[in-house]
């Protein structure tokens, strides 16, 4: 199920994972309370789209700057392009970028996020993701992973993702792949995959994956956006086309989610990996992965009160 005009009916105790609203019908909430997911049709203009694509190619050619984000590049690709959108792979945390936050304020979104948050909608995460075409050595394939295993906030019930395709995203161009109902899970170990090659920085995925659970490949059109549970088992093939793949996400939280001591988790070794990296570029040795996030995070609806 996707949209329809018929109002949901208020059912106290039998949803976990939606609140009560006239947004989603029944059958949408009891789809994303089964799956852990779901699928919204043509949420997202093409207007916004093309504006979030050129303002993607002006970071790529460094005409914009924006403070804060991280843009991820193959580097062995920049002698054959230069500075150009075929090197750049993503830009993380783009906050600060006014016109690509813009998504993360999108009315038609926000309506939607609502439904998972509440009023209180905080943006914690950015990210826009170009997936270049790949080689055997599958440089881009994102792991099976869970989101919460970044995040050191809860309840996971009050966090969702946004994932919006800014063209079509299909098998051959590497859709994201995810597991139905494994968002009832608890959160997982997980760590660098052991893989022959290349294992990017920071693209943690399952120590220990149930290839029994079926995968799903969402295939999606120009516009078309996933809301999704931060403990749903998801990741992405490689693109083994000669284009790009282009999206657009943001993860959401309701402002009275709480921060947690992720110290004896499964999360302290990504605790300090970060906290590595941040000493190493900023020169910054007292930091906790709830002051990377607190840094992070924008208020986009309503009263900020805990994060």
């Amino acid at each position: 199920p996707t949209s329809a005009p018929v109002s949901a009916v208020p059912q106290p105790g039998r949803f976990c994972y939606t609140l009560d609203n006239d947004v989603l019908t029944t059958e949408q909430r009891q789809f994303y309370e089964d799956n852990g997911y779901l699928l919204i049709k043509k949420l997202v203009s093409n207007e916004d789209i093309e504006r979030f694509r050129k303002e993607f190619v002006r970071i790529c050619k460094r005409e914009v700057k924006p403070a804060g984000a991280m843009i991820m590049k193959n580097e062995s690709l920049r002698s054959q392009y230069g500075q150009s959108e075929k090197v750049v792979n993503k830009v993380q945390d783009f906050q600060e970028d006014k016109e690509l936050f813009r998504y993360c304020t999108l009315p038609e979104v926000l309506r939607y996020v609502e439904c998972f948050t509440g009023p209180n909608i905080m943006a914690m995460h950015t990210m826009l993701i170009n997936k270049l075409p790949d080689s055997d050595k599958q440089t881009f394939l994102h792991p099976m992973h869970q989101d919460l295993h970044y995040f050191p906030f809860r309840p996971a019930e009050r966090i969702v993702c946004s994932w919006t395709a800014m063209e079509r995203a299909d098998q051959d161009n590497g859709c994201l792949v995810v597991q139905p109902g494994t968002h009832k899970q608890p959160l997982k170990p997980h760590g660098y995959p052991k893989w022959e090659g290349k294992t990017n920085k920071l693209f943690h995925g399952l120590l220990d994956e149930d290839e029994k659970i079926p995968k799903v490949h969402l295939v999606m059109e120009k516009g078309d956006t996933v809301f999704f549970h931060p403990l749903l088992i998801h990741g992405s093939g490689i693109n083994k086309t000669s284009g790009f793949r282009k999206s657009i996400s943001c993860h959401f939280a309701s402002s009275e989610c709480y921060y947690i001591d992720v110290k004896n988790t499964t999360q302290e070794d990504l605790e300090k990996e970060l906290v590595e990296m941040v000493d190493k570029k900023y020169g910054m040795t007292s930091v906790e992965l709830r002051d990377l996030w607190n840094f992070r995070a924008r208020l986009v609806q309503g009263e900020r009160v805990n994060l």
